[in-house]
């Protein structure tokens, strides 16, 4: 059997890599990754990416902010144990709303470490195969084929308008 080979087509319009990523779906080969200097939605809907799990990161930190908030609000007025007219010492109405407003805090926090942890940042190892052009003004399509396979999948690549150059094998991924 022989090893994979990785070929790196950078494009200079973002409707060729479209149409190159829809070409992709009926070839024997294998998209690895997408560069593109700006997000894209025709190219986030070619590749038909999973749904972001950020949303359960902002999820848990509004519930988590809920109840820290109402719990510290009522947990420092027990603490105080002012009476004041005869009122209840916990009093759900007003610690609502600080339960309100530290949903509000532990969301954006939640939603940040989400972007991160989602985002594998920092990314200490960055790929072999990114070409610098791709933070420009170019788009990049990384793809993977069996070694004997390289030649047809440049000519593939340059049928769709792409520059091609051969791209290092990372080691493990």
């Amino acid at each position: 059997m022989t090893g994979e080979s990785r070929v790196v087509g950078v494009f200079t319009d973002a409707d060729q890599v479209v149409g190159a990523l829809q070409a992709f779906k009926d070839s024997p080969w294998s998209v690895r990754r997408v560069y593109s200097p700006i997000p894209h939605h025709k190219i986030a809907e070619a590749l038909k990416l999973p749904k972001s799990k950020v949303g359960y990161f902002t999820l848990v930190g509004g519930i988590i902010g809920f109840f820290t908030g109402f719990l510290l609000a009522a947990y420092t007025s027990i603490q105080w144990n002012l009476i004041v007219s005869g009122k209840p010492i916990v009093a759900l109405v007003p610690f609502f709303i600080v339960g309100f407003e530290f949903t509000i805090l532990f969301s954006v926090f939640g939603n940040v470490l989400g972007l991160i942890n989602v985002s594998r940042l920092p990314d200490t190892n960055p790929p072999a195969d990114y070409d610098p052009r791709c933070s420009g003004d170019h788009y990049g399509i990384v793809a993977a084929c069996p070694a004997d396979s390289t030649d047809a999948l440049t000519a593939f690549l340059k049928e769709r308008g792409a520059e091609v150059s051969p791209a290092p094998t990372p080691a493990a991924g």
